[in-house]
């Protein structure tokens, strides 16, 4: 298995954050069921003030490209990512259009 680390911020307001984590309690059953499909077989976010650290435990044979095609066959992923962009933000490095960004590994034990 392969591990990948993303980062990702959320808009700096409680209220917005406070609903942002009200619905990842009750993440839709498509989106689940397209994570799983696209080889993710765990995933954690992990928040700090508004940003967002998320590890994904992927299949040797995982790609994001692979993930990308399974996503569109889901309607849902589209309405999805829609709403949850109210609540997140680009990272101010970010190019346009990019959400979670991979994080480099810098340090292992």
């Amino acid at each position: 298995m392969k591990r990948h680390c993303l980062a990702l911020d959320l808009k700096e307001d409680e209220a917005l954050i406070k609903k942002y984590e009200e619905y990842h309690q009750e993440v839709w059953p498509e989106i689940i069921q397209s994570i799983k499909e696209s080889g993710i077989r765990d995933m954690q976010i992990y928040r700090v003030g508004n940003r967002m650290f998320m590890i994904m435990e992927v299949e040797d044979d995982f790609t994001f490209e692979k993930k990308a095609q399974i996503d569109a066959t889901y309607p849902e992923n589209e309405k999805w990512e829609e709403l949850m962009w109210k609540y997140q933000q680009a990272l101010p490095f970010a190019k346009p259009g990019e959400k979670w960004l991979l994080m480099e590994k810098v340090f292992q034990l």
